[in-house]
């Protein structure tokens, strides 16, 4: 049987091949940046190319792990040195966007960022929106089914599209590039590759929905005094706005004071208080929307809902305040932090973090723990900075975070995957049978297990 990385070599051309390496010159993921390691990496640049590609892999039975931005928080790209890496980066071209029809045919290895800006130079909005913009890509995103900042108004990344192009283990194409926002002609074949993490196929290209372009756009950091008026303000905007509501972004008070220390973010208030909500309504009339906007303001200060409030006066002020949410390095530092995304009912979130911090303090008391959240739809990011080397310190993090968890029927995944992070605590989400069933999928559409191996849950037997 012919060596692997040479059949590579002779079909896709010994540019579109890095060997072992120049795969080491290249880090694991944004979050781990010790050196890649693979027998080599391929560089596709359309679907056929993938489709031969995954053909002499299944013939050789050669496991490929899947690469887009690599900004995966769960492992979801880590390989070993046995494995050959399939890299969508030369598949980066956004091939049509059409405005009568509101859609955009997209290929896998673009950038977030830069499909945003395309759509948006046409007058329209990719509602997908997440702080990893300028590195992810939207064939990741879409086999993570991401979130992000707008999922309250648009929903998740899988609400986006109306069509796929995927490549089954063996190299079979299936192009289900739908156009139309109604096609109910038998199965929805794109589900199979959304949020299933590249295990049963390689997501290669896409038509998503593109939304008309906002025309205001109107944000506030407010602060609160205690989580009870966290859910009071959610309802009392959404009922007093409307659909115009697109995101609302709570953080709790350790975590603005951690990102808002000297050297770090600017603190556009004071920093005592115990809750912040960055919160922005999105429409298309300038001064009703605007007046309406600080009439909602103004009446929940009279409520007692919100106790300080900043609206940005400029572009840049604007971006500041999202930057306080959005970039968070300060609090990366030093290692080992871990992080989570989770769900849960929004009224068991105040409970739930207590029993947390109860845990951590209990098992791991040098840790700190900064939460915060898309709270409008039950979603909760944890960073815990364990200030230990304890080789189990991992472990007893874990088991804080997903334990009490267990209690409030709450999921170890809100966004960002299992991939090898959390499949040890799959069943605690998914029961026997549906796990059961997610690997007889397996199975049956990647029968020699080539296709990221180990990741989500382990087959077995």
């Amino acid at each position: 049987m012919a060596d692997i990385v040479a059949s590579l070599k002779q079909v896709l051309g010994a540019g579109a091949v890095l060997d072992r390496e120049a795969v080491a010159e290249r880090v694991t993921s944004y979050w781990d940046q010790s050196p890649s390691r693979a027998k080599a990496l391929v560089r596709p640049a359309n679907t056929q190319e993938v489709s031969v590609v995954l053909a002499l892999c299944h013939a050789h039975g050669q496991s490929v792990v899947t690469q887009g931005g690599k900004t995966t928080c769960v492992q979801g790209t880590q390989s070993c040195a046995d494995d050959i890496i399939l890299s969508t980066e030369r598949m980066n071209a956004i091939e049509e966007i059409d405005p009568i029809a509101g859609t955009a045919i997209i290929q896998a290895g673009a950038i977030l960022e830069t499909v945003q800006q395309a759509v948006q130079d046409k007058g329209l909005f990719l509602p997908l929106d997440l702080g990893a913009r300028g590195s992810c890509t939207l064939g990741g995103n879409l086999a993570t089914n991401a979130g992000g900042v707008n999922v309250l108004r648009y929903g998740m990344a899988r609400s986006m599209v109306l069509g796929l192009e995927a490549v089954l283990a063996d190299g079979t194409i299936i192009s289900s590039m739908n156009t139309m926002l109604k096609n109910n002609a038998g199965y929805d074949l794109k589900q199979l590759f959304i949020g299933t993490e590249g295990t049963l196929g390689v997501i290669t290209r896409m038509v998503v929905r593109l939304m008309p372009l906002s025309t205001t756009k109107n944000t506030a950091l407010v602060a609160l005094a205690n989580f009870t008026a966290v859910p009071r303000l959610l309802n009392h905007f959404r009922s007093q706005t409307g659909t115009t509501l697109s995101a609302f972004e709570v953080m709790w008070g350790d975590y603005v004071r951690a990102v808002t220390v000297p050297g770090a973010h600017r603190a556009p208030m004071d920093t005592g208080h115990e809750f912040y909500v960055l919160l922005e309504c999105h429409g298309n009339d300038a001064r009703r929307d605007s007046e309406r906007f600080l009439e909602v303001i103004e009446t929940a200060f009279e409520n007692g809902l919100i106790v300080d409030a900043v609206l940005p006066k400029s572009e840049s002020e604007h971006q500041a305040l999202w930057a306080i949410r959005d970039d968070f390095d300060v609090i990366l530092r030093p290692k080992p932090v871990y992080l989570y995304d989770i769900s849960l009912p929004i009224t068991k979130m105040q409970t739930y973090v207590a029993q947390v911090q109860e845990h951590l303090k209990a098992n791991l008391p040098n840790a700190v723990l900064h939460v915060l959240g898309h709270i409008g739809d039950g979603n909760l990011h944890f960073f815990v900075q364990a200030h230990a080397q304890d080789e189990n310190a991992r472990a007893l993090a874990d088991r804080a975070i997903y334990e009490p968890l267990r209690m409030v029927g709450g999921s170890i995944s809100a966004e960002h995957g299992i991939g090898f992070e959390k499949k040890a605590w799959l069943d605690q989400s998914r029961s026997a049978a549906e796990i059961a069933l997610m690997k007889t999928l397996k199975k049956t559409l990647d029968p020699h297990n080539i296709l990221n191996p180990g990741l989500v849950f382990d087959l077995g037997g």
